[in-house]
């Protein structure tokens, strides 16, 4: 088993819901873990959010989940995350705090270029950004 951090369209009932993404594979249903928060900065690329850990920065929310280790090709198509080719998106580990547990998390964060010339999300939670756009 392997824990991911997801902080935009992998959270529960946004347009890559990680459930949705394991049913639509046959893949056990990930485990809600509980929420949790990385330092870091959140961009919007208008569908969905990007982010850059900063440990200077505040904190981004999201949600840590329990995944079958199968899902894990599955998230990086989602994320366009390929071996060897350069995108958007980049496959990491980060430590996150889960009611006093420290997680090792998989989680997606972005380059900075992508992000380059991108509005800064402020507040640090994209579902909450998406729905007062």
């Amino acid at each position: 088993m392997k824990y991911v951090f997801v902080y935009g369209t992998l959270r529960a009932g946004e347009i890559n819901d990680i459930t949705l993404a394991a049913a639509r594979h046959a893949i056990r249903e990930p485990r809600l873990v509980g929420q949790s928060s990385v330092a870091g900065r959140l961009y919007d690329f208008g569908r969905y959010p990007g982010m850059i850990a900063d440990a200077q920065a505040a904190p981004v929310l999201g949600d840590v989940y329990e995944i079958d280790e199968a899902l894990v090709p599955v998230l990086d198509e989602i994320e366009e995350v390929h071996p060897g080719v350069e995108g958007e998106f980049l496959s990491c580990q980060v430590n996150v705090d889960v009611q006093g547990a420290q997680i090792e998390c998989l989680f997606y964060p972005v380059t900075q270029r992508a992000a380059q010339g991108l509005p800064q999300i402020h507040g640090g939670d994209w579902i909450a950004h998406r729905l007062a756009r």
